[in-house]
């Protein structure tokens, strides 16, 4: 593929990529930081505990994932109306994000309350990790609508130039999930032992500190967005709606679909045995930690990008964009590095069966490949041309490739030939091997940027 990489030499850029970047990254940081936390705290009751946990949240990360497609579509028009000066606009957006993260929230509040069992025997048929994830869901019913709109909230933040929001508020929720976490998990301080519904009552009052925090500065302490309770109010117009889907749901079917193939991968994994999931859990807290830089260089790129097309000037978000391709590979190698070097070692910390301890350094060393193209993809597709209002395009190679190649191939090696876990690993993960190389022929060719509405004299 031939590409003519154009490089921003300007300092200025890079300082306005840090200063997006970094908090994202040490939020991302502290995010993983409590969900290792919580992986080795139940550890400590061996793996059906933890693989309980991980597949329920497996299910928790489908609603996440919606919240994470509302706000990528918001977002693209958020930066855009930002850039452009449109204030208005923007209040409108998060009005709208708001009644559609609400609406998400009490859909899985009332699936999670009334279909525990049937959730977690989509996952796996073994009967003890059922039992347990039953209790775990029955709490995480409370916390979709704190964590769903706050999340879109802080996330939004960064959108219009407030990044440092979402890094204030995982630091509270981190120390607060961690100290209900030791109280409710191991019984301290006089409350009764409850292991893994210890975790989901922590994680429940860790969301509502983020929650409180969040609308807390948004409605009273912030000048610079002026958003307040009138705003939120304030219906959008039938016109916007249309706006919005026009990008925003090729982003929402896009994540959805996303959501649902990382859950069938779960399926799989689930379905080869509880060892394997609590292996890839393990694998999964170290490829995030591992991958906070790539995070936030993805923010970083959707929101830039987003702000310069929509001040108007095209040739300087294409040089952005290629940009941000080199930063991905750069990061990329460099996150592959650390988990080949830090991933075995982090094994120690966890009590482990020893059959355990072989499939999680199998599965470690099947991350160090994989983690690369996760770079490369997650730049380019959730940040430089999903800033670019590329959704459409964007929908089609997120369902097409994981639907079409990485589910059925994973399934085939790991439930029909019975590969090794590494190898049913990476084929879950071709998709992102196919969409690297797609996604970068598609910020070539210059095809990606889409105005929300085009400057009239």
């Amino acid at each position: 593929m031939n590409m003519h990489i154009n490089i921003i030499r300007d300092k200025a850029f890079y300082i306005r990529v840090l200063g997006i970047m970094l908090p994202v990254a040490l939020q991302q940081a502290i995010n993983m930081g409590v969900n290792m936390l919580d992986t080795m705290m139940l550890g400590q009751f061996g793996e059906v505990q933890l693989s309980a946990s991980s597949l329920a949240n497996q299910y928790y990360n489908i609603f996440t994932i919606i919240c994470m497609g509302i706000i990528g579509g918001s977002s693209v028009l958020a930066a855009q109306y930002w850039g452009a000066g449109n204030k208005d606009k923007v209040h409108e957006t998060f009005s709208m994000a708001l009644r559609l993260s609400l609406g998400a929230a009490v859909l899985f509040a009332l699936l999670t309350w009334f279909f525990p069992a049937n959730i977690m025997g989509i996952f796996t048929n073994e009967t003890e990790v059922v039992a347990q994830g039953i209790r775990y869901l029955k709490i995480t019913t409370f916390i979709f609508a704190l964590h769903g709109t706050g999340l879109v909230y802080a996330q939004l933040m960064r959108s219009v130039g407030q990044p440092r929001l979402g890094l204030v508020v995982s630091i509270i929720s981190f120390f607060v999930n961690l100290f209900f976490n030791w109280v409710f998990i191991f019984g301290k301080l006089g409350a009764p032992r409850m292991e893994i519904a210890g975790a989901a009552l922590g994680t429940l009052i860790a969301r509502l500190s983020e929650f409180l925090t969040t609308f807390i500065y948004i409605l009273f302490i912030d000048k610079e967005l002026g958003l307040r309770f009138r705003h939120l109010l304030h219906s959008p117009s039938s016109e916007f709606y249309a706006k919005y889907f026009r990008l925003g749901a090729p982003v929402l079917i896009s994540d959805f679909m996303l959501g649902m193939g990382n859950t069938a991968v779960s399926i799989v994994l689930g379905h080869m045995g509880a060892a394997v999931v609590a292996a890839n859990a393990i694998c999964q807290v170290v490829d995030r930690l591992c991958t906070v830089i790539i995070q936030g260089v993805s923010n970083a790129s959707g929101i830039i990008t987003g702000q310069t097309i929509g001040s108007g000037n095209k040739h300087k978000a294409q040089e952005m964009g290629q940009t941000f391709y080199v930063l991905s590979v750069v990061f990329g190698l460099a996150a592959s590095l650390l988990v080949f070097i830090f991933g075995p070692l982090s094994i120690r910390m966890y009590s482990l069966t020893p059959e355990t301890v072989r499939l999680t350094r199998h599965l470690m060393y099947a991350y160090v490949f994989i983690i690369f193209f996760q770079a490369v993809s997650s730049v380019m597709t959730k940040g430089v041309l999903r800033g670019g209002g590329d959704t459409r395009f964007l929908m089609v190679a997120d369902v097409l490739f994981l639907w079409a190649v990485s589910v059925p191939a994973g399934a085939l090696a790991g439930l029909v030939l019975h590969t090794p876990e590494w190898v049913a690993m990476i084929c879950l993960k071709l998709d992102l091997i196919i969409k690297s190389v797609w996604c970068v022929s598609r910020l070539n060719s210059g095809k990606w940027i889409h105005i929300v509405e085009e400057k009239h004299a």
